[in-house]
């Protein structure tokens, strides 16, 4: 059953957005109605707790920053369908807060070479598309060029980020893959899809651990970082978000480029071999871990956001036949795990939280992530982390088409 009532704390916090949404924005009435669909319900319990969507994941300031592009295209896939106003409204907020009639984007900064910054790019297509206005196009442009010049593996791969070397994290392949994909079906030479397939290439070659048959997070192919094994440069172990973030790559991907092209049907192979996978370790409540494989170590938890990613991912490729009908009913499973082991609602609003999200991880930097099982255990769990969110409100959708 879903749990009950939220922690004082944060009734207290809710309490306060409600009163600046309903006052300054006029987004929701209060309180929210909770025979809504979920997709709709999530993405209003957001805007009660970030009245504006730069707010998204508690920044501070507006920045451009790959959370709000996941979770912006989330509520831009449901704006499709509902064609809501105020959803529409929301998400172009925050890219005309930020993006300038030049092209420009405000706090994106293209020698950093970080491709979680290509993320927010999706949802300029869209906006585009929806607008006719060019400063859209022209920033879908700018981040383009980030990728003609972003430094690779001597395979191809791009590197995660300019700071971390020679590294191709799963992440990186949602950050990138899909923004590339469609740039090139939309504007440019079809020929260089096979770039894009060739990033999924380098990740099937190289992290693959032949005993669960499933990807670890991260690969170094200069084998020199510490957290990387010195004789294949994979990192140690699996972290279901990383899956889901391969996941979600993977299916957003084959959305985008054409059937007919000569490497679409080895990705949807290999995407369905890699949810194959990852069924193994579907906890009986549909959930998963966030060490994926290792579910009967002490310490471990299961998580939400690698959860709500591969649940994304099923439900969409069951409704856009990359995966056999029957797929869905594995999504199913993981949504009500979803809602039972991890949605909490505010009884006196109706504004729901999604629990249990790892709020960070990764590998390398400073102070150092070395990769352990005990590094996993040890960062911050918190509630409403948008790296949950997004792919709640996505799973969700899918699974109501």
């Amino acid at each position: 059953m879903l749990k009950g009532i939220l922690r004082a704390a944060s009734v207290v916090a809710c309490t306060a957005f409600v009163s600046s949404a309903a006052n300054a924005n006029d987004w929701v009435q209060m309180p929210l109605d909770n025979t809504q669909s979920w997709s709709m319900r999530m993405i209003e319990s957001e805007m009660v707790r970030f009245p504006e969507a730069w707010q998204i994941d508690w920044d501070e300031k507006p920045q451009w920053d790959y959370v709000h592009g996941l979770n912006l295209l989330a509520i831009t896939e449901v704006y499709q369908d509902t064609k809501d106003p105020r959803l529409l409204s929301y998400v172009k907020g925050y890219y005309d807060m930020l993006v300038q009639q030049d092209g420009s984007i405000k706090t994106y900064d293209i020698n950093k070479f970080n491709i979680d910054m290509v993320n927010p790019g999706k949802v300029l297509f869209f906006l585009y598309e929806e607008t006719g206005n060019p400063k859209y196009k022209k920033a879908a442009d700018l981040l383009r060029t980030q990728l003609t010049t972003h430094p690779r593996t001597e395979q191809g791969g791009f590197w995660h980020k300019k700071r971390y070397p020679d590294q191709m994290w799963l992440d990186g392949l949602y950050m990138g893959a899909p923004f590339y994909a469609e740039y090139i079906v939309k504007y440019g030479d079809m020929k260089e899809l096979d770039d894009v397939f060739l990033q999924f290439e380098l990740i099937e070659e190289h992290l693959y651990d032949e005993k669960t048959g499933l990807p670890l997070h991260g690969w170094d192919a200069s084998k020199k970082q510490k957290w990387a094994d010195k004789e294949t440069g994979l990192s140690q172990h699996h972290w279901s978000r990383s899956l889901g973030w391969y996941a979600m790559a993977m299916v957003d991907v084959l959305e985008v480029v054409p059937a007919e092209h000569p490497k679409t049907p080895w990705l949807k192979a290999r995407f369905k071999a890699f949810i194959d996978a990852t069924l193994t370790y579907q906890h009986n409540s549909g959930t998963w871990y966030q060490v994926t494989d290792l579910g009967n170590r002490e310490g471990n938890y299961l998580e939400a956001s690698g959860t709500a990613m591969l649940t994304y991912a099923m439900a969409k490729g069951a409704s856009l036949k990359f995966l056999p009908e029957e797929y869905k009913a594995h999504a199913e499973k993981g949504f009500a795990g979803l809602l039972d082991q991890m949605i909490s609602v505010n009884p006196d609003t109706n504004v729901i939280s999604l629990e249990q999200v790892c709020a960070v991880a990764g590998l390398g930097g400073n102070p150092y992530r070395d990769g352990s099982f005990d590094y996993y255990m040890s960062e911050p769990i918190r509630a409403n982390d948008a790296k949950g969110v997004g792919p709640f409100i996505l799973a969700a959708h899918y699974l109501n088409k």
